[in-house]
């Protein structure tokens, strides 16, 4: 499973909620995490995975955070776009973006490849806790007509609302 979406969308905050643990680095500085780090879950690792086979978590580096130097930046699709078109045990993209924002050019850019390349899917609105419920569903609304999807499922790290839905969609696309 790969968790893809922009710098300080919530990518590292989400796998530690679906975790239930600290494991993955999260920094109030965007764009720190530079290279693809994995999380392997092995069965009985945890109650929420209990009696389950082996998953593995890719947590991908941010786009679009300005402060990064272009060197560095410029690096990324170099084993990104390969990791995510060739890696034949990718069973599903977790495709972040921000609810509190409007939706954004380069999450449409990723989910077009995505849906170009044949490679399953799910958009997953981060940050839900911090608009009302009236709010929420106008950005859920703007986010599916942006992006041009069906579904975005909301989840807030924060206070792991969502978390369980997200477990569910992960163990039903892999026949986990």
């Amino acid at each position: 499973m790969a968790f893809l979406g922009r710098s300080n969308v919530g990518k590292s905050s989400l796998i530690n909620s679906l975790l239930g643990s600290r494991e993955a680095k999260v920094s109030s500085t965007p764009g720190r995490t530079r290279a693809i780090n994995f999380f392997a879950l092995h069965e009985g690792a945890g109650e929420k995975i209990k009696a389950r086979p082996a998953l593995i978590f890719a947590d991908l580096p941010g786009y679009g955070y300005a402060k990064i130097s272009k060197s560095i930046s410029a690096e990324w699709p170099k084993f990104i776009e390969p990791y995510l078109a060739e890696r034949e045990t990718l069973a599903l993209c977790v495709c972040l973006v921000d609810t509190n924002i409007p939706p954004q050019e380069n999450d449409t850019q990723l989910i077009t490849y995505l849906k170009q390349t044949q490679r399953p899917f799910l958009v997953v609105g981060t940050k839900a806790d911090k608009l009302s419920n009236n709010q929420l569903g106008k950005s859920v609304a703007a986010l599916k007509t942006a992006h041009k999807v069906d579904e975005v499922l909301t989840v807030s790290a924060e206070k792991s609302t969502g978390v369980g839905k997200l477990w569910q969609r992960i163990y039903e696309v892999g026949e986990i």
